[in-house]
């Protein structure tokens, strides 16, 4: 009698399966990798670059002259930006320009929109996730905290606006930082602290947001300052909107150049 022919079905199974897991391990060392590039190694060489402009920024700055107020060339600093509600250490040189190699080194400037203090929009993009990240937590901020933004001049402090669901209800007394905070109207209307947009929805950084760039006289334009980064995290579906209106300027001592604002205390 013919004994039958052997069955390699289960050794085949467990061959595949194996094949399997060694297919899944390595794409999860790849993953693990990817992951550690674009948050740790990113990070570091992007400190590298943001110390280095920050030196020159400063530099520029102590000169018997400092440079006047105007555009910079694009990559290179311009002023300084402080978020203390996300940290006593939040501070960033703020570039100009928002190509990727100008926000691999800091936050970037969109070109054309207001300067610090400038009626307007001065618009502001960052990384959420590696190359330093610097609006990895902008999530985090509410109505009123403070967006301080230092010059070779001047100290100016805007506050986040009110959100959405607090407009309705909006009082200003209830918080001291409040002061000089509240729903704008006007071609303003509907304009809140936080929004999330797709990409293309560019009309957040107009000097009126969502207005077309000629329908508000500069005369009749307030002063805001916008901040974008990507949303959710680990993605670019969407835009992480916050919006912020000048609130004091504070021209700085020429002989005591060391002060500081009292809203840079803040948490």
């Amino acid at each position: 009698m013919t004994a039958p022919p052997p069955d390699f079905r289960g050794e085949r199974l467990r061959g595949g399966l194996r094949i399997a897991g060694e297919v899944l391990i390595t794409l999860g060392l790849v993953v693990l990798l990817f992951v550690f590039y674009a948050v740790y190694v990113t990070d570091w060489t992007s400190a590298r670059s943001q110390a280095a402009a920050s030196d020159r920024l400063r530099a520029q700055w102590e000169r018997p002259a400092p440079p006047t107020a105007g555009p910079a060339a694009e990559g290179e600093g311009f002023a300084e930006l402080y978020i203390p509600a996300l940290g006593p250490d939040f501070r960033y040189t703020v570039l100009e320009g928002t190509d990727s190699a100008t926000l691999a080194a800091g936050p970037g400037h969109y070109v054309g929109t207001a300067l610090p203090g400038e009626q307007g929009n001065l618009a502001i993009a960052g990384h959420r996730i590696g190359k330093g990240a610097p609006f990895g937590d902008l999530d985090r901020l509410t109505a009123c905290d403070a967006l301080v933004v230092e010059t070779a001049s001047d100290w100016y402090v805007y506050r986040v606006l009110p959100m959405r669901d607090q407009v309705s209800g909006w009082n200003p007394a209830a918080d001291p930082r409040c002061a000089g905070v509240a729903p704008i109207g006007g071609p303003y209307q509907g304009l809140v602290g936080q929004e999330i947009v797709r990409p293309e929805q560019g009309e957040v950084i107009y000097p009126v947001p969502w207005r077309q760039r000629d329908e508000v006289p500069p005369e009749q334009r307030t002063r805001l300052i916008t901040l974008t980064t990507c949303h959710p995290r680990w993605s670019a579906q969407q835009r992480l909107i916050v919006h912020g209106v000048l609130v004091k300027q504070y021209p700085k001592d020429p002989v005591h150049r060391d002060l500081r604002p009292a809203e840079l205390e803040e948490s």
